[in-house]
C-alpha cells in the first residue's frame, strides 16, 4: 500500500495502463487504416487495368463470345493483366456469361450475378469482396489463403456495358497491410516508450524534492510546535506559581476578614463580594491555564482535560456534558490533537454559538478514535459565507488531514453545530 502512494509508482502505473490502451486504440485503428488503405491499392489497380489495358483492347465480337476475339485479346493483354498481385480476371456479360478469362475452362459459362455486381453494371462504380470459393464459377481458385474480387464496369466497342473483374490473393494484400501498419505501430510504440522514459526520472527528481522539501516543513512546524508547547509551559507555570498562588491567598484572607465579626457590617459586605470575585477569577484564570497548557495530557487523562476545558461553559450558563469512553491505547499526540479539536469547537460554542447545552463524546471504533462536539446554538450556512468561528476548525482541518484523519463542521442555522473528527489509531 505504501508503495501505490508514490507518486513515481502512481505515474508508472498509470503510464502503464495509458500505454497499453493507446497501443491497442493505435493498433486498431491503424489496422482499420492501413487495410483501408491496401483495399484502396487494390482498386486503383483494378481501375488501371480496367480503363488503360483491358477497354481499350477488346476487339468486336468479343461481348458475342466470338473465338478468334478470345484469341486476340488473350494474346494482347494478358501478359498485362496478370500482374503483381493479381491471380484471376474475368469478363463478364450482362447476362452472367464469361466472355473472357486467363482461366479458359471457364469462358463461355453462364453464373447469375449478385445484386452488387449488377448494381456496379448498370450504374458504374467500383467494389472490393472477399471471394465465396464455394461458388461454382470459383472452383479453380486454389488460394490457400482466400481471395478478394475487386470489379468494375467496362464498354466494348458495340457499347455493351461489362463487368471487369480481377482477383487479388488475400495473403499479398495481407502482407500489404502489414507493411503499410508496421511503420505506424513502431512510431507510436517508440513514441510512448520515449515519452515513458524521458518523463520517468524527470518525475522521480521532483518528487524526491517534494518529499525533501515537505520533511524540512514538518521538521520546521515540529519544531515550532515544540518551541511554542515550551513556552506555553513556561507560562503556565509562572502563572500558576506566581498570580494564582496570590490571587488564591488573597482570596482567602479577603473571605476570613469578611466573616469577622469585629468589622463593620458595610465592610464585611463589601471584602465578601471582594472575596466572591477573587474566586471568580480565580476560577477563569485556572481555566486559562488548561487552554495555555492542559495537565496530564494522555488518554488516562483526557476525560479530566475535556472537563477542565468546557468549565467555562457553566459559567456562561451552558450546560455541559462530557463523555470519554474507555479509548484503551492511544498514542499521545493523537490525545493531543483530540484536545486541540475540542478545544477551538468548545470556545466557538461558548463564545459564538449562543447555545444552551453543549455535549463532548470521544469514543473509539473500531481502528478510529472518534470525537464529537455538539451544541444546540444558533448554527451557520456551512455551504454559504463561512462564520468567523469556523477558521480555526479549517486550519485545524488540515492538521487532522495530515494525521490520517478527517474533520468535518456540520451546521443548520437555527439547528445548532457538530464537529466530528475521526482519526486512525490502529
Amino acid at each position: 500500500m505504501r508503495l501505490l502512494r508514490n507518486p513515481v509508482a502512481q505515474y508508472l502505473t498509470l503510464a502503464v495502463l495509458l500505454f497499453g490502451v493507446l497501443s491497442l486504440a493505435t493498433s486498431v485503428l491503424s489496422a482499420r487504416v492501413a487495410a483501408q488503405q491496401a483495399s484502396d491499392d487494390a482498386r486503383q489497380v483494378t481501375r488501371v487495368l480496367a480503363r488503360s489495358v483491358a477497354e481499350p483492347a477488346i476487339p468486336r465480337g468479343l461481348v458475342d463470345g466470338d473465338a478468334g476475339a478470345i484469341d486476340k485479346l488473350d494474346r494482347e493483354v494478358l501478359d498485362r493483366l496478370l500482374v503483381g498481385d493479381v491471380r484471376r480476371v474475368k469478363i463478364w456479360r450482362g447476362d452472367g456469361t464469361i466472355v473472357y478469362s486467363d482461366e479458359s475452362s471457364l469462358i463461355g459459362a453462364q453464373y447469375p450475378l449478385d445484386e452488387d455486381e449488377r448494381d456496379v453494371l448498370e450504374n458504374g462504380g467500383i467494389e472490393a469482396e472477399v471471394s465465396d470459393l464455394s461458388k461454382p464459377e470459383n472452383r479453380f481458385e486454389t488460394e490457400p489463403g482466400g481471395l478478394v474480387e475487386v470489379y468494375t464496369r467496362i464498354r466494348s466497342p458495340e457499347g455493351e456495358p461489362m463487368l471487369f473483374e480481377v482477383y487479388y490473393s488475400a495473403d499479398d494484400l495481407a502482407a500489404r497491410q502489414s507493411a503499410l501498419f508496421a511503420p505506424i505501430q513502431r512510431i507510436t510504440v517508440g513514441g510512448l516508450l520515449a515519452m515513458l522514459v524521458i518523463a520517468t526520472p524527470i518525475i522521480w527528481v521532483l518528487t524526491r524534492r517534494l518529499t525533501r522539501t515537505g520533511r524540512e516543513r514538518e521538521r520546521l512546524l515540529r519544531a515550532s510546535m515544540t518551541a511554542s508547547e515550551a513556552e506555553r509551559r513556561r507560562i503556565a507555570r509562572d502563572l500558576h506559581d506566581g498570580v494564582v498562588q496570590d490571587l488564591a491567598g488573597t482570596a482567602f484572607s479577603v473571605t476570613a476578614v469578611g466573616r469577622d465579626e469585629r468589622v463593620p457590617d458595610d465592610v464585611r459586605e463589601d471584602l465578601q463580594r471582594s472575596g466572591h470575585s477573587l474566586r471568580t477569577s480565580l476560577k477563569a484564570l485556572r481555566s486559562l491555564l488548561v487552554s495555555i497548557h492542559p495537565p496530564d495530557l494522555h488518554a488516562d487523562g483526557l476525560a479530566a482535560a475535556l472537563t477542565d476545558l468546557s468549565a467555562p461553559a457553566a459559567t456562561a450558563q451552558i450546560e455541559t456534558n462530557v463523555h470519554v469512553s474507555d479509548i484503551g491505547q492511544v498514542p499521545d499526540d493523537t490525545v493531543r490533537l483530540v484536545w486541540r479539536v475540542a478545544q477551538e469547537a468548545v470556545r466557538n460554542a461558548i463564545r459564538h454559538a449562543d447555545a444552551t447545552t453543549l455535549e463532548v463524546d470521544v469514543h473509539r471504533q473500531d481502528d478510529r478514535l472518534v470525537l464529537r462536539v455538539v451544541d444546540d446554538g444558533q448554527g451557520f450556512d456551512v455551504d454559504g459565507e463561512r462564520d468567523p468561528a469556523s477558521f480555526g476548525l479549517r486550519g485545524l482541518a488540515s492538521l487532522v488531514k495530515d494525521e490520517g484523519g478527517r474533520l468535518d463542521v456540520r451546521s443548520t442555522p437555527g439547528e445548532g453545530t457538530e464537529v466530528r473528527m475521526e482519526v486512525g489509531i490502529g
